[in-house]
């Protein structure tokens, strides 16, 4: 919201300095973005009169003018232009000045002739044609009535554009800011000034019948006021100047009287109006209500939009002629030859204008203050504000009375005042006499211990609202620190913990955290070679992405590590051993749609990869094994796996805790490490951080140090060449049952000596009782039970 300063000074007198009011007015709670100073690129540029003008000697259509610029002499300038005459007061450029867009003149010559300097035209000092509607486009800027002509004067004093603009950040949950009578509160309240607001006054007739137009609302819930005027016999014509500059100074652009007092009006008290041409209100009948069926309506871009049954337009008897809350249609504007005018002030519901600008595509100033939620107590006010200037430019005149539709008023609010509370709240001492002031200052009705808001303050509802608003415009600069006191009883979830645990635990051993986007493209699944019908791809599309590349959410985390792989084979890194957390999106069965559609299933996998000198399925591996025995995993199935297509057939397998999978590891394809960038064998894990949650413990219990000795024994077996080391680990655990503490596994061996399609595997076993000293028998016999179990899986002892 950009604010001019003359026009706040119209409200509250204050003197100020720009860097001061603005570091003060963030404090109290109006961000200040910026202070800009209008003309101020224009330096050494002055009020001249043309003292004579006679044709360039050597060209048919330059002039050499003599300027009196209030020196000694006058000087002689050049110039091309075909309307300055002898008399004529115009901007006079001086040698060396800078004139609009940086750029410098100084004195030379021009076919032989010297120039002193330049005559200027409207858009070498950065205005238009809007702000000076006499004067031509092209052409010397001839200085009019309404202009200084003191000779010598700097010309942004001669035109008043020397004006100092504030520009504040209005959040949303403020929308009274968005105007400048609500910034002179806010501005009144931080300074403690006294803040001059006169309403208003009733236009004479205002209780008079209205006979030329009837208003009707048929959706309440939408529109919640709708007050409107006729004004007959009007002029249309150029604001005056003082109009002008206030709009320019604000951003908007001068137009004509009628649509000038429009836009005035709200930017003065934040509530946008329209006024229609009666000509065309079929019938003199306006009709709030939903768009029907298969309706269109060209607005005043001259674009033709569709309408929808739920967006809300302003009809007459036949048509729609507005969209409501956010712009006129075709033929609802002012054209020079209108004499009948309707003036609308409304206010309609915030959520449905801007969900009908989202449609439509058009999100214009007056939706942008809509979509707010507006004060519907505005409406009057506001069109009283529009008939006065109506009056005062004297643009017309008031045909019939007022009409004022507000179906639904909203109830004023109260809300309890306790000062010894808010001072508890915030933790500072201010007086309940000031504690008060301050809130009747920001508009708010204070009696015993009520607050009634200003109805135009919809963000108060709670106390706590009421203590923000006494501690920014008190001052947080005032509030002294204390300590801190209570009792903080936060602490992390056990997933949190066990995600900090995984990452100790992979980082002591070598680990790079890496960390990617939850979306990607399509294409990486074709790169991983899954089938057309996998179901990996059946995911959850974005529907506005960034681009193709982030348009759909991963329900696998393997492309992303592959990718990060690949960026490190590209950057020449001879290793890379990263791992991530990453999260995933499983969809779920689609129920409904839109707001009713249920969101995806949510998981995090713990993803690892290793290419480079030392990396390889052993590595992997052990890393592995290492995790889930940190967080309390130890009893766990390894299977080859058979599913996979990334991961390369007999070097990829499968591990299993109580039947569920929890570990998926191998060597990636050569093909799929190809697609990816990845020149070199490497190797990858992704492991479920859910199952670790639940089958694991984190926390190990302490255990006694054993009280008797270990009995070792070696079995040396012979087995299938197939057969999995993991099959045979298995058959000896089952076997020797309780009394084996630890098994190992140190020797693989295949060769003449235990025949062909045959492999010896060598384990050590540590037997020991907690109970008492295990006896060779004892120890033996549990080596005969695994001896028996390893003969059901086809192995026996090697001789």
């Amino acid at each position: 919201m950009k604010l001019s300063k003359r026009w706040l000074l119209d409200y509250t007198a204050l003197s100020f300095e720009d860097r001061a009011f603005a570091e003060d007015m963030s404090i109290s709670g109006s961000k200040v973005e910026t202070v800009e100073h209008e003309g101020a690129e224009l330096e050494n540029i002055v009020v001249g009169q043309v003292v004579s003008i006679v044709p360039h000697p050597d060209s048919d259509h330059m002039f050499v003018c003599m300027v009196n610029t209030g020196g000694a002499e006058a000087i002689q300038i050049v110039t091309g232009a075909q309307n300055v005459k002898q008399g004529d007061f115009v901007p006079v450029a001086l040698s060396p000045s800078k004139i609009a867009g940086g750029k410098t003149i100084k004195a030379g010559k021009l076919r032989g002739v010297l120039s002193n300097g330049m005559l200027c035209s409207l858009d070498e000092l950065g205005l238009t044609q809007n702000d000076f509607p006499y004067q031509t486009e092209d052409g010397i800027f001839i200085l009019g009535e309404d202009c200084g002509k003191t000779i010598g004067q700097d010309i942004r004093e001669s035109l008043n554009f020397n004006e100092t603009i504030i520009d504040f950040e209005i959040t949303s949950n403020r929308p009274d800011c968005l105007s400048v009578i609500g910034l002179a509160r806010e501005v009144a309240a931080t300074y403690e000034t006294e803040l001059n607001l006169a309403e208003p006054p009733l236009p004479l007739g205002a209780d008079a019948p209205q006979a030329k137009l009837s208003v009707e609302i048929q959706n309440p819930d939408l529109c919640y006021r709708y007050a409107g005027a006729v004004v007959c016999d009007v002029k249309i014509a150029p604001s005056p100047r003082w109009l002008r500059e206030r709009l320019r100074a604000s951003g908007v652009r001068p137009i004509n009287n009628i649509v000038d007092i429009t836009n005035f009006v709200m930017l003065e008290y934040g509530q946008p109006m329209h006024a229609f041409d009666l000509r065309y209100v079929d019938e003199g009948k306006i009709i709030v209500r939903n768009a029907r069926e298969g309706e269109s309506i060209t607005t005043l871009d001259g674009t033709k939009r569709p309408l929808e049954p739920s967006m809300l337009v302003i009809a007459d008897a036949n048509k729609p002629v507005a969209v409501a809350g956010v712009m006129g249609g075709e033929y609802s504007g002012i054209m020079d030859d209108t004499t009948t005018i309707v003036f609308e002030s409304a206010c309609f519901n915030g959520l449905r204008t801007r969900l009908t600008a989202q449609k439509l595509g058009m999100r214009t100033e007056a939706s942008g203050r809509y979509e707010k939620e507006l004060d519907p107590a505005s409406c009057l006010p506001c069109l009283y504000r529009a008939l006065e200037l109506v009056a005062q430019l004297g643009a017309g005149t008031l045909d019939g009375g007022i009409i004022d539709e507000f179906p639904t008023p909203k109830p004023s609010r109260t809300i309890h005042f306790d000062a010894a509370w808010i001072n508890r709240f915030i933790g500072f001492s201010c007086p309940e006499k000031t504690q008060r002031a301050i809130l009747e200052k920001l508009g708010c009705k204070v009696e015993g211990d009520t607050v009634t808001p200003p109805s135009f303050r919809g963000d108060l509802n709670e106390p706590c609202d009421l203590a923000e608003e006494v501690a920014r415009i008190y001052g947080y600069g005032k509030i002294e620190s204390t300590p801190l006191t209570g009792t903080a009883d936060g602490q992390l979830t056990a997933e949190q913990k066990l995600r900090r645990k995984v990452g100790e635990i992979l980082r002591g051993q070598g680990l790079t955290e890496a960390m990617t986007y939850s979306f990607h493209s399509k294409k990486n699944y074709d790169k991983l070679l899954l089938p057309a019908d996998h179901w990996l791809r059946n995911g959850v599309t974005i529907t506005n992405p960034l681009g193709e590349e982030t348009s759909f959410m991963r329900t696998c985390p393997v492309p992303s590590l592959l990718e990060v792989l690949g960026r490190n084979y590209a950057a020449r890194n001879k290793a890379a051993w990263i791992y991530e957390l990453s999260k995933v999106f499983r969809p779920k069965e689609t129920i409904g749609t839109g707001r009713d559609a249920q969101l995806p299933d949510e998981q995090i996998k713990i993803t690892l990869g290793l290419y480079g000198a030392g990396a390889d399925y052993n590595l992997l591996q052990g890393v592995c094994e290492t995790l889930l025995e940190g967080c309390g995993i130890n009893d766990y199935e390894k299977k080859p796996a058979t599913e996979s297509t990334f991961l390369h057939p007999g070097r990829a397998a499968e591990w299993f805790v109580d039947g569920e999978e929890i570990v998926m590891i191998g060597e990636v394809m050569p093909q799929v490490a190809e697609n990816f960038g990845i020149g070199e064998r490497c190797w990858a894990a992704v492991i479920q951080l859910k199952l670790l949650l639940e089958k694991g413990n984190p926390n190990p219990k302490y255990k006694h140090l054993p009280k008797y000795p270990a009995v070792t024994r070696d079995l040396a077996i012979v087995c299938g060449k197939a057969t999995p080391a993991a099959a045979l680990s298995k058959a000896i655990r089952e076997g020797a049952g309780k009394l084996l503490e630890s098994l190992e596994l140190f020797d693989v061996y295949e060769g003449a000596q235990v025949g062909a399609g045959k492999k010896s595997v060598a384990y050590s076993l540590v037997l020991r009782s907690k109970e008492t000293t295990l006896t060779d028998e004892q120890a033996d016999a549990a080596v005969k039970r695994a001896v028996k179990a390893l003969g059901a899986i086809g192995a026996e002892i090697r001789s």
